[in-house]
């Protein structure tokens, strides 16, 4: 009688003592379970984290426009209102997108991102180290990348092709290389020869219409540079407005109604852009030429 309670007491001690193992285990499994979540969530916001990717070195050629391929993402990690911050760019240089916030330094929305293109002045040469950088609405950096802007100036005539500046027809070096003959032009004929109205397309004329509208925020800004650029840009769509928006950059006599101040006046040019406005069909072309006596 007496060894019945004994040997159920050895039994509930036995039981008790084979769960501490399990329960050991358990707690273990959870443990590892929790650690292996956590680092399933550490991934999962690191991977989450927006990125931009460029190419290292964008080729680019003088009075021209390049493509500046910049992507970033993923979406979803892209918080809103963010921005991009190009700097590093020449001063003369132009985006199709954005605003200039400093000579060489461009805001630009990501919306914009898929037709961004780089816009150079002519006689432009040399490499640029350029830095992007994601800008979160309250100014934080989100991300980061370099590129560098190589622009070949020799490119096109070292190939033996055409080369044209922002306006004109081929050079005199190009025409030589080709093998044609030279004939001097009349004495009293514009160097670069007359240029009938090209055939504007309405989304041509929607991309021109942007680019004057630039051209004027950039030249309210003060900057001329960019302004006479994405003016000129514009002017070669067709856009009569621009043509002549682009020659008051150059006439003494316009300067005062655009608070222009610390640049030089440039007779010739606003003749040949005002003349390449008559041409487009600016009406106040005209009287504007006989003033500077271009008529």
């Amino acid at each position: 009688m007496n060894g019945a309670p004994t040997g159920r007491g050895d039994k509930r001690r036995r039981s008790r003592a084979s769960a501490v193992p399990r329960l050991a285990l358990v707690a273990s499994l959870a443990a590892a379970l929790i650690g292996a979540l956590g680092s399933a969530q550490a991934w999962a916001q690191a991977s989450a984290r927006p990125g931009i990717t460029v190419a290292a070195t964008i080729s680019a050629e003088p009075a021209g426009e390049t493509a500046f391929g910049i992507r970033v993402g993923p979406a979803d990690a892209v918080p809103r209102n963010s921005f991009l911050r190009v700097r590093g760019l020449p001063p003369m240089a132009a985006l199709s997108e954005g605003h200039s916030i400093a000579p060489g330094t461009w805001a630009v929305s990501l919306a914009a991102l898929p037709d961004l293109r780089i816009m150079l002045p002519a006689g432009a040469a040399g490499r640029s180290e350029i830095v992007i950088t994601l800008v979160g609405v309250d100014g934080s950096v989100l991300a980061e990348a370099n590129a560098t802007l190589a622009i070949a100036a020799a490119r096109q005539l070292e190939r033996g092709q055409p080369r044209r500046d922002a306006t004109g027809p081929p050079n005199t070096a190009t025409i030589l290389r080709a093998g044609a003959p030279l004939q001097p032009p009349p004495e009293d004929a514009d160097p670069r020869g007359p240029a009938p109205p090209p055939t504007v397309t309405p989304q041509d004329r929607e991309r021109a219409q942007r680019l004057l509208n630039k051209g004027d925020a950039q030249l309210e800004e003060g900057n001329v540079s960019a302004a006479r650029l994405l003016y000129e840009r514009a002017a070669e769509a067709g856009l009569a407005q621009a043509a002549m928006a682009l020659a008051a950059t150059f006439d003494a006599a316009e300067f005062t109604r655009l608070k222009l101040r610390g640049i030089d006046a440039d007779p010739k040019e606003a003749r040949r852009w005002y003349e390449r406005a008559r041409q487009l069909g600016a009406a106040d072309a005209e009287e504007r030429l006989r003033r500077i006596g271009g008529r």
